[in-house]
């Protein structure tokens, strides 16, 4: 018998991995508010983290393992076309290669840095929100997305900023970027918490599914358990 993909998880598995694509690209960027240094990647974080909380609330823990996986991958593949495209001898009448090759370039560093952090960020953020809804019995659905940004958004920039600029900037440099982005981020899963939960509701409703991931593996390398 084969399995029915829902349409609603198929795109909500490509805005995320779009959005992943999209961060990554315009992260390499560092501006300023308020005297607090960020990276660009942090305009696209709302619908990245809402999408990450609906996946794993709705279809559940390994559903969103397969989402995260994908967006790696994909992301993989977008970074390697990019090189190949840089390393492609440029026409005489193509001005711009030096240019084009800075934008979407980045830093051996930076890149590896985001790939990790991404992993680790995703599935720690999934793990919660699973154990969590666990313990809570299905309620209170705002305390364990507030909790798993929390977790997965510290561990994605505690990775990512140590490995990036480790030796680069200085060590409280890097805690205030840690700790800037964190905040920043949870902020805004809490300020978009009433559309998050109205979206939640509404495709619970629509897809007639609220998985509990109970007596699963954990373990995120086991990609075929679905």
């Amino acid at each position: 018998m084969k399995k029915q993909v829902s349409v609603v998880y198929m795109m909500c598995g490509l805005l995320f991995t779009v959005c992943l694509i999209i961060a990554n690209i315009v992260g390499q960027k560092l501006f300023t508010i308020y005297g607090f240094d960020l990276t660009a990647g942090v305009l696209i974080f709302p619908i990245t983290y809402i999408l990450n909380d609906l996946i794993a609330e709705v279809w559940g823990y390994r559903k969103m393992c397969l989402i995260i996986w994908t967006g790696f991958f994909m992301n993989f593949l977008t970074v390697l076309v990019f090189r190949i495209s840089i390393w492609a001898p440029a026409s005489p009448h193509f001005a711009n290669q030096q240019a084009f090759a800075t934008v979407l370039q980045g830093a051996e560093r930076i890149v590896v840095a985001s790939f990790i952090a991404f992993l680790f960020g995703s599935f720690l953020n999934a793990y919660v929100m699973s154990k969590m809804k666990i313990m809570q019995r299905g309620r209170h659905f705002s305390v364990r997305a507030v909790a798993s940004t929390i977790v997965g958004e510290g561990a994605d920039s505690l990775v990512f900023f140590t490995i990036a600029f480790s030796g680069i900037l200085p060590h409280h440099a890097l805690l205030t970027l840690i700790v800037t982005q964190t905040a920043l981020k949870t902020a805004y899963e809490i300020i978009a918490l009433p559309l998050t939960n109205l979206v939640v509701r509404k495709v619970k409703q629509f897809e007639r599914t609220d998985v509990f991931d109970k007596q699963i593996s954990y373990n995120p390398f086991k990609v075929k358990e679905l």
